[in-house]
């Protein structure tokens, strides 16, 4: 069953396929050092619950306790606004790349304003794949070694809590806040524009297909669109079916 976190506003920290309990619990400590007690699971490697994450969490138990457990990262985050992926490679995705500061000054701000705010956290072993940052609005990047740029889960989550910590009493900067549509909205978008590109028999030749989709939903998680935007282009997308 699907259980569902609580606590205080903040973002929420987004452990996607986490392999290690210890890693679970060392993660849920950086947190609460912060004020930080929103974290989601999604399909943990061991399963959930985990007594080595609740064995590593010592005081920071509750933070486990209210953790949202997700089968996968669509569900996990459908009811937020803007999505940041932490990652310390190249990737060929393009996408705004921000410094844990600047990251988190923008969640502050987005915060403040009523926004739900996630931040993602790739697996240990290779870190968060293509398909799970294409859901991302913008990637996180921490300026490390570049000669040994591998961050333990904990030591990753460690570092934006504690940006969120000093950046969550800034002042909202201008255009800040505005109606983001939330990710699953823009998943629905993306699913209109596939099933009308389909019909159209865009995605071709089959072998590229993959491909093109995951630019496709690159590019408008990008964008950061609002409500109103998602709305125009369903209506968009709907006037041209009926034209056909």
């Amino acid at each position: 069953m699907e259980r569902v976190e609580g606590g205080a506003a903040g973002p929420v920290m987004v452990l996607v396929r986490p392999q290690m309990g210890e890693n679970i619990g060392a993660a849920a400590r950086a947190m609460l050092n912060f004020g930080l007690d929103r974290m989601r699971i999604v399909a943990p490697r061991d399963g959930w619950p985990n007594p080595k994450a609740v064995a590593m969490a010592s005081g920071a138990g509750r933070v486990l306790e209210r953790a949202g457990l997700f089968p996968d990262l669509d569900a996990a985050l459908a009811d937020c606004d803007r999505v940041y992926a932490t990652t310390a490679r190249g990737r060929e995705l393009v996408k705004s790349v921000l410094s844990p500061e600047a990251a988190m000054a923008e969640a502050a701000a987005l915060t403040a304003g009523g926004k739900r705010v996630a931040v993602l956290f790739g697996p240990e072993r290779a870190g968060l794949e293509n398909d799970d940052i294409i859901r991302a609005n913008a990637i996180v990047t921490v300026p490390v070694n570049p000669e040994f740029y591998s961050l333990n889960l904990a030591q990753c989550v460690l570092l934006l809590a504690y940006e969120w910590q000093r950046q969550k009493g800034a002042a909202m900067p201008a255009g800040m806040a505005v109606d983001l549509a939330s990710q699953l909205e823009v998943a629905r978008l993306g699913d209109h524009l596939e099933e009308r590109l389909e019909a159209a028999r865009f995605f071709f030749p089959p072998d590229k297909a993959p491909g093109m989709k995951r630019n496709l939903r690159n590019m408008l998680t990008r964008w950061g669109l609002t409500r109103a935007e998602v709305q125009t282009l369903h209506g968009i997308l709907r006037q041209l079916s009926r034209r056909e």
